[in-house]
């Protein structure tokens, strides 16, 4: 049988920690949520591994290094509001739960969103709500948020999202340039995003956040 708590420590001395994650708040999270209950059943022993775990439809949680690179990149702190796009399962929307004032995690694929909800509810976390949409929409009703972050790779950003995000709110997201990816740290200011580049990094793009395909004639 696995240990999964011991599992947790290894996941952060060999992958999170090395990676300059060195944030008390990011450590005790993920040494406290069981990432191997927001995972399918049959993936639990691989959960703690160093890759991506896949949900199905294209979708993943990413990989330990990669989601926590991302969350301290965006310093996230207790008085945020936070818009979680593609939670999966939730697991990422339970981590930022422990350092954030509250959660909107969004997901279309309705299976997901209501076993997220349920792994949520059953773990405890009561500042994460589960909202299933379209990932592209986020939640209009509930921003301006002060942090967004996107749960997989994109290679454009809707407008939607942008107008929810606060005027000098932070953004994190994986663009992808075909089998490259970049994880960059945007910042908003007068209505746009300043983004840095912040470490490489790929991940499946989500859905609807395509670039159109160009018809030549």
């Amino acid at each position: 049988m696995t240990d999964y708590t011991a599992a947790r420590t290894m996941m952060v001395d060999c992958q999170v920690r090395p990676s300059d994650v060195t944030r008390y708040p990011i450590i005790e999270a993920m040494l406290t949520v069981p990432r191997e209950r927001f995972v399918p059943a049959a993936l639990k022993p691989v959960a703690y591994a160093g890759d991506h775990v896949p949900l199905g439809d294209g979708r993943v949680v990413l990989d330990p290094r990669v989601f926590s690179k991302m969350v301290d990149g965006l310093e996230i702190g207790p008085g945020d509001l936070v818009l979680d796009i593609g939670c999966g399962l939730g697991y990422s929307a339970a981590v930022i739960a422990n350092l954030a004032e509250a959660v909107i995690a969004i997901e279309d694929v309705e299976s997901l969103a209501n076993d997220a909800a349920t792994l949520l509810a059953d773990e405890g976390v009561d500042n994460a709500v589960v909202t299933r949409a379209a990932l592209t929409d986020g939640d209009p009703d509930h921003g301006p948020f002060d942090v967004i972050m996107l749960e997989g790779g994109i290679e454009v950003l809707p407008d939607a999202l942008v107008a929810q995000l606060k005027d000098g709110g932070r953004i994190a997201a994986i663009f992808m340039n075909g089998s490259t990816g970049q994880m960059r740290i945007g910042v908003k200011a007068g209505g746009r995003i300043a983004w840095r580049h912040a470490f490489d990094a790929t991940a499946p793009v989500l859905n609807g956040f395509e670039k159109a395909v160009a018809f030549e004639f």
